[in-house]
């Protein structure tokens, strides 16, 4: 019986420094941790990868680990996820947490976007449904394309199939002719470029020269406005008199005409009628003075006297 006690003796005392040693661990690991901070975050997405104890960065570095993950039961939509973070880190206004996945299976959660002289997320900064603050999630991560893939897979299929639609042998046999005409073009074009450097060059000569002719043309231009502006209003009193003195020659011209009109009546009735008489006689006593003229010429001053000449007679 004796042995026996001692067997239980030193069952629990090795039971309780077992305890006291577990329990110096844990308080060891306390105090290594050091005092920390809750938060929650709701996500509306898949955490696949994502444990009790996963890391919890800040922009990389390492400031906790996540404590829970479960079922929000007051709305089945999101995962409630309670993490754990160093008392030392300020959690400001503005963070938000993502899940970063990777392709070994485990997943992280991200904080980042604090903004400096932005309050820290507490209670009074921000909702606390649990008791504890809130962190907004922030979609996108590995996990978010993990979640799109069905749907990036389906866009990937389409436009597989359209390009083997695109690139079947008749659209090829297309794409090689139309390959072969732009380097026959391009061949062309190479053959052709001395003489378009050449058009180039008078086409440059040719827009040198129109600058230089709308320069005159410009010049002109302000000398003609020059002159208009300056002699403009005496070249207009010169005109304007002679237009006055041209109304004035025209209205004596008119009076003019008004008084020769009786005897230009008279001029066209009777004096050109005798006039006209008389130079028909003078035509005639003319013709008469040019027989005469030609008889004594022709038989002398005898003939104008004496009868005419008898024949001679002969017995």
């Amino acid at each position: 019986m004796e042995t026996r006690a001692n067997h239980v003796w030193v069952g629990i005392v090795t039971l309780a420094l077992l305890a006291m040693l577990a329990a110096a661990i844990v308080w060891i690991a306390q105090l290594g941790r050091g005092s920390t901070k809750e938060y929650d975050i709701f996500f509306k997405q898949s955490v696949e990868g994502l444990a009790n104890g996963s890391q919890v960065s800040f922009s990389g570095v390492p400031v906790g680990q996540v404590k829970s993950i479960e079922i929000y039961q007051e709305d089945p939509e999101f995962v409630w996820v309670r993490i754990e973070v160093k008392e030392e880190v300020d959690i400001l206004v503005g963070t938000t947490a993502t899940i970063q996945g990777s392709f070994t299976g485990g997943s992280t959660i991200l904080l980042e976007g604090a903004r400096h002289g932005q309050p820290p997320i507490t209670c009074e900064t921000t909702a606390c449904t649990e008791g504890v603050p809130i962190i907004p999630p922030k979609s996108g991560g590995f996990n978010a394309i993990l979640a799109s893939a069905p749907l990036l897979l389906e866009r990937l299929a389409t436009l597989t199939e359209r390009m083997t639609v695109l690139l079947s042998d008749e659209n090829q046999r297309e794409l090689t002719g139309i390959l072969r005409n732009t380097n026959r073009l391009t061949s062309e074009l190479a053959d052709a470029s001395p003489r378009m450097e050449g058009t180039l060059a008078e086409l440059e000569t040719t827009l040198r020269e129109a600058g230089e002719a709308l320069d005159a043309f410009e010049q002109a231009t302000k000398s003609t406005d020059q002159l208009i502006n300056q002699e403009g209003a005496a070249l207009a009193k010169e005109l304007r008199a002679t237009l006055n003195s041209a109304n004035k020659a025209a209205a004596s011209l008119s009076a003019t005409l008004e008084d020769a009109r009786p005897a230009t009546r008279q001029l066209a009735e009777t004096t050109l009628p005798a006039a006209e008489a008389t130079l028909k006689d003078l035509q005639a006593t003319s013709k008469a003075l040019r027989a005469v003229t030609e008889r004594l010429e022709n038989e002398g001053a005898g003939s104008l006297i004496g009868g005419q000449k008898l024949p001679e007679y002969k017995p």
